[in-house]
């Protein structure tokens, strides 16, 4: 049994949009090293926040 389907939209809540974005960015980067590490790969990630500051991660050998 899978999960159920959500509606995908817009979080109007400035605060609550940034508390995600700031909990998904570091899922994601959390994910772009061990997926570095795992399959010894070159990863690059780049994420600009509604703010356009910049996050970036860079896998190196």
């Amino acid at each position: 049994m899978g999960r159920g389907k959500i509606v995908i939209r817009r979080i109007d809540d400035t605060t609550s949009r940034q508390v995600t974005f700031s909990k998904r960015r570091k899922g994601l980067m959390k994910k772009a090293k061990e997926l570095a590490i795992l399959c010894d790969a070159e990863v690059g990630l780049v994420i600009f926040s509604s703010t356009a500051k910049l996050y970036d991660f860079a896998s190196t050998r």
